[in-house]
């Protein structure tokens, strides 16, 4: 008994003394799509799209990767049927799930265009909202910055001040206040999304969270391509990476009045583009976007030619015992 007791003391003193993880997954080059199932589902968010199936993808051209490069796209050729399915699009789940880690998307560029809501996100669609959401990016309508925010049932809040660089929003969590506002950061520059974040050459998204362990929290980072502040380990892809070495993230997500073990479940790694809908619909005539968003998506293919994420790679890893680490190094 007496290794399982120094492994998980190594444990709690790692925690309280730095943030130490490990590679597990390498989602990158050929074999890009094989980390993620497709989802041919209907759009929950009741948008202008048509999400398909990994066969039919393939066969138009929505997804492709090489060895630095993995697109997701939507179609950008056809003039659809108003009474017909919405513009071909996909939605990736990971076949994997995760509870603590860090998540790092190396992002050339992201979808954009009047009409568009590309989102990269986290979450376990069976129980939601009592497993909770974490949006990473996400935003409508070429409409930048960028912004991070939580959905979860009843009982999660955040304090209207802490260690962030970002803007706070609506501090309360939960998705049945305010039309499922959730709690969201506001990113403090432009090239954080849309054109900008796509003319600047795309950028690194971090998430780091850990809900298994106390103090628990939510972190999410961010660094445009120019940036000379991008921690070597996320530029090179490091084996161990600490977050504790990364200064102040752009949203932090405190335990202060949220119990993290509580709402937030182990999650699915989801990628997807849709149109219209729920948020990118409603807020269409605001966005200086012409005409009516479903007719724009409808009748205009042409202008959804930059609509497409471009992966350079997503990097997952794990919690790792401090003295784990030591002992890898010397063996």
């Amino acid at each position: 008994m007496r290794p399982t007791v120094i492994l998980l003391l190594s444990s709690f003193t790692a925690h309280a003394l730095g943030a130490p993880y490990i590679i597990s997954d390498t989602v990158a080059g050929p074999t890009f799509f094989d980390f993620f199932d497709f989802q041919a589902i209907p759009d929950p968010t009741h948008g202008r799209v048509n999400y398909v199936d990994q066969a039919t993808a393939m066969a138009q051209n929505l997804t492709f990767a090489g060895h630095t490069s993995s697109i997701i796209r939507a179609d950008f050729k056809t003039v659809l049927d108003p009474n017909g399915p919405g513009r071909n699009s996909v939605r990736i789940r990971s076949k994997k799930t995760y509870t603590t880690h860090v998540a790092v998307f190396d992002v050339r560029h992201m979808p954009q265009g009047c009409g568009t809501w590309p989102a990269i996100w986290e979450t376990k669609e069976s129980v939601w909202p009592n497993g909770g959401e974490i949006d990473i990016v996400e935003g409508v309508n070429d409409q930048s910055p960028n912004a991070a925010t939580l959905h979860t049932n009843e009982g999660c809040t955040m304090p209207a001040y802490r260690d962030q660089t970002g803007t706070s929003g609506q501090n309360d969590c939960n998705w049945l206040v305010n039309f499922n506002t959730g709690c969201g950061v506001k990113f403090p520059t432009t090239n954080s999304y849309g054109p900008p974040f796509n003319g600047n050459g795309g950028g690194w998204y971090v998430l780091g969270y850990a809900v298994e362990r106390a103090p628990t929290y939510i972190k999410v980072f961010f660094w445009p391509r120019d940036s000379r502040f991008v921690p070597h380990e996320v530029t090179h892809g490091g084996i161990i990476i600490d977050t504790d070495n990364w200064g102040t993230p752009i949203a932090f997500f405190p335990d202060t009045s949220c119990d993290m073990a509580q709402h937030f479940s182990e999650h699915n790694i989801i990628i997807n583009l849709t149109f219209c809908g729920d948020w990118a619909g409603n807020v269409y005539d605001q966005s200086g976007c012409p005409g009516t968003c479903v007719d724009f998506v409808n009748n205009n293919p042409s202008a959804f030619a930059n609509a497409y994420f471009d992966f350079s790679s997503i990097r997952v890893y794990r919690y790792a015992f401090r003295s784990t680490i030591i002992t890898e190094g010397l063996t």
